[in-house]
């Protein structure tokens, strides 16, 4: 098993964040909640069911949970200095980037939107001078059910903060109407946020059959990110792997995550989506999508992909060099 430090460029701040402390940032906010006893809770936010949920709605339900709980400056700047000094305490990750959407923090307009962004900065700061072994940065994401202008906000504050460690964008979150979503309607907003020096990491091709596909090959052509969260439907598709292949696209891969959410059937389904991925040179990297929600570790998903014979020793070690490698750099501060 890899000796070296760990790097993990896929967790989300909502999937990131263990069970008790979420219970008692409830419980100081006077949040309602519809239980009452811990364990319950434990159940309402985290894929609790070893069989999985039943696709992304019902991921996006227990998301709601915690996204709510977050929603407020101290709630956030917790679960980020949680995050990371957990990632490093239990699995020795030392290259971690968190991503996150601010205003499904904001409790719908309630809360300043640049105090919860500064708010998981000063989170991101108190880790780094706790854990200076780590190399953080966080992530803004966008959403796919919201409007242009909503989108255009969230990526002129991730600029606004990116001499203070937001490093990147990406965009999630449901297709309006369970509909293919047009992925060109934020072409200017990525293209925005890449000449001011963030990085672009966009959530594609996670499911969707041939929509999904669809949709992967319109990021691939027009947006050009540098890394794609999942992109798994790529596999088997040789114009699309020959396309992320000569870009030099870095896929994120979640093991864990897509067999909870049924995104990959089953672990032969896992190993033969990462073995075309090598064997048609796409890059990837291993990561959780949220290590506490899924109840898992990096370190679990390294074992996971060793077992099955999806990698070996040397290919791990490649992914989680590339990991290191391919995240987004901080930008620097502009001295007057």
């Amino acid at each position: 098993m890899i000796d070296e430090g760990l790097a993990e460029l896929h967790t989300h701040l909502g999937g990131s964040v263990a069970s008790d402390i979420l219970w008692s940032l409830a419980h100081e906010q006077g949040i309602a909640l519809p239980v009452k006893d811990y364990w319950e809770f434990d159940a309402l936010v985290t894929v609790s069911d070893p069989r999985g949920v039943q696709g992304l709605d019902e991921l996006d339900q227990i998301y709601h949970w915690t996204e709510l709980i977050q929603s407020s400056p101290l709630a956030v700047e917790r679960s980020v200095h949680g995050a990371i000094g957990g990632a490093y305490r239990s699995q020795r990750i030392t290259t971690l980037e968190l991503r996150f959407n601010p205003m499904k923090r904001n409790r719908g307009g309630e809360r300043d939107l640049d105090h919860i962004i500064l708010a998981a900065i000063r989170g991101l700061d108190r880790a780094s001078l706790e854990y200076p072994q780590v190399r953080a940065g966080l992530i803004l994401m966008m959403d796919r059910t919201f409007d242009r202008r909503l989108n255009e906000i969230i990526v002129d504050k991730a600029i606004s903060w990116a001499e203070r460690g937001v490093v990147g964008v990406d965009i999630a979150g449901p297709r309006p109407g369970g509909t293919r979503y047009d992925y060109t309607q934020i072409e200017p907003m990525v293209e925005t946020a890449r000449e001011a020096g963030l990085g672009i990491t966009i959530h594609v091709g996670e499911e969707g059959g041939d929509m999904g596909r669809e949709e992967l090959g319109e990021v691939v052509e027009r947006l050009r990110p540098e890394r794609i969260g999942h992109g798994i439907l790529a596999a088997g598709d040789h114009e699309l792997m020959r396309a992320l292949r000569e870009l030099g696209t870095v896929l994120e891969i979640c093991p864990t995550s897509n067999l909870l959410t049924k995104a990959l059937a089953d672990e032969n389904a896992v190993r033969e989506t990462i073995r075309q991925f090598v064997d048609n040179g796409v890059a990837f990297t291993i990561a959780t999508d949220g290590p506490e929600m899924m109840h898992t570790h990096l370190r679990d998903e390294f074992e996971l992909l060793l077992r099955i014979e999806a990698l070996d020793e040397e290919e791990l070690r490649e992914a989680n060099a590339r990991g290191h490698a391919a995240a987004f750099k901080r930008r620097a501060a502009v001295t007057v």
